[in-house]
């Protein structure tokens, strides 16, 4: 039973994610923290691999779609998240290390991304403000900062990736979900290759693997192709709907590790 419901989780995640360029992991992470029934690595680990495969498929459809994407500008908000993804990764294990509580961790986790959320509503519904970087510079470090907050909070980027790349560089929405998901593709990929590295995956039940990398195929190729059919104004609209749906989630969460639910 476990199965099927993380299958269903996966592949609903990753096509709202695909087509909202949230990346799945948004919704992956706490909803399998909600279900507790791996560790918080675990979840981690399972969120990434499924994350990092949905990039893959949406990355290929949106390409088949004629997507434009400056390349140059890709490269180095790239090479950022693969740095970012590896520090991210660092922290996560240096704060679970630090306070010997993976309930702990998730609490901090869950209040970060409540408050970070909670911004990027206000910034999607009440404001325009951009500040149109076009440097080379400014793509590698905002590349940098999205793949560390995104690797340790075990999202893969999600609204946070859309919210920071419209405020810095002035895209648009369906423009920003496109630079979104190739950020998460190189910070999660960073974030496998380190625990290849360290730990390695013997850790991890890898039979979950046989329906995770599915379920992410066919959710990230289903959200590629969903997201050449919508207008951006009903990718907005969606955006948002996860967002209030994520919120509510990470309050629940919080919620029960504190001890109220």
């Amino acid at each position: 039973m476990i199965y099927f419901i993380y299958f269903v989780v996966i592949f609903l995640s990753n096509t709202l994610g695909a087509v909202s360029g949230m990346g799945g992991g948004i919704i992956i992470k706490p909803v399998l923290d909600m279900l507790n029934y791996h560790s918080l690595i675990s979840i981690t680990f399972y969120s990434s691999v499924a994350v990092f495969t949905m990039a893959i498929a949406s990355t290929y459809k949106q390409y088949k779609n004629g997507i434009q994407v400056n390349w140059k500008n890709s490269l180095f908000v790239s090479l950022g998240s693969l740095i970012g993804g590896s520090l991210g990764d660092k922290l996560l294990h240096t704060f679970i290390s630090f306070f010997h509580s993976e309930e702990t961790v998730i609490a901090i986790q869950s209040i970060i991304l409540i408050l970070t959320l909670l911004l990027v509503l206000f910034y999607g519904k009440f404001s325009s403000f951009s500040f149109h970087f076009h440097s080379i510079s400014s793509y590698f470090i905002v590349g940098i900062i999205l793949g560390s907050f995104s690797t340790f909070l075990g999202i893969g980027g999600g609204p946070i990736n859309v919210a920071i790349l419209m405020l810095f560089f002035g895209l648009d929405m369906k423009e920003s979900t496109v630079y979104s998901i190739i950020t998460i593709f190189f910070s999660q990929l960073s974030k496998l290759s380190s625990t290849f590295l360290t730990t390695g995956f013997h850790p991890f039940d890898l039979s979950f693997l046989a329906i995770i990398i599915p379920a992410a195929l066919f959710g990230g190729y289903l959200g590629g192709h969903l997201s050449n059919k919508l207008h951006s104004r009903q990718v907005h609209l969606l955006f948002h709907l996860i967002v209030v749906l994520v919120i509510l989630i990470n309050v629940y969460n919080l919620l029960q590790v504190l001890g109220y639910i």
